[in-house]
């Protein structure tokens, strides 16, 4: 069985857990077009490597950051999006 570190929640089984993808930096929404939004959205660059990805843990909805090796699955680290991401970024509703 494969375990994950959760920042919440310890050291749990990898099947509650799923992958939200690649963290990158998200562009401005009110100032890019709609194909640079979906580029941003739907496309990933999928490295041979470390990469930070975005990964919640289903049964609390606890979002955080994961740096995993892509080329042997070994998760390396687990942490909270605000040690990355320490401002909460607001959107303004129409």
């Amino acid at each position: 069985m494969k375990l994950m570190p959760c920042p919440l929640n310890g050291l749990r089984n990898i099947q509650e857990f799923v992958c939200g993808g690649e963290v990158s930096v998200m562009p401005d929404p009110a100032a890019v077009s709609d194909e640079d939004w979906a580029e941003h959205v739907f496309l990933q660059d999928n490295p041979a490597g470390v990469v930070r990805e975005w990964w919640c843990h289903a049964a609390t909805s606890f979002w955080f950051i994961a740096e995993r090796d892509t080329r042997t699955d070994e998760i390396l680290r687990t942490y909270p999006a605000a040690e990355l991401f320490p401002v909460r970024r607001d959107f303004a509703r129409p």
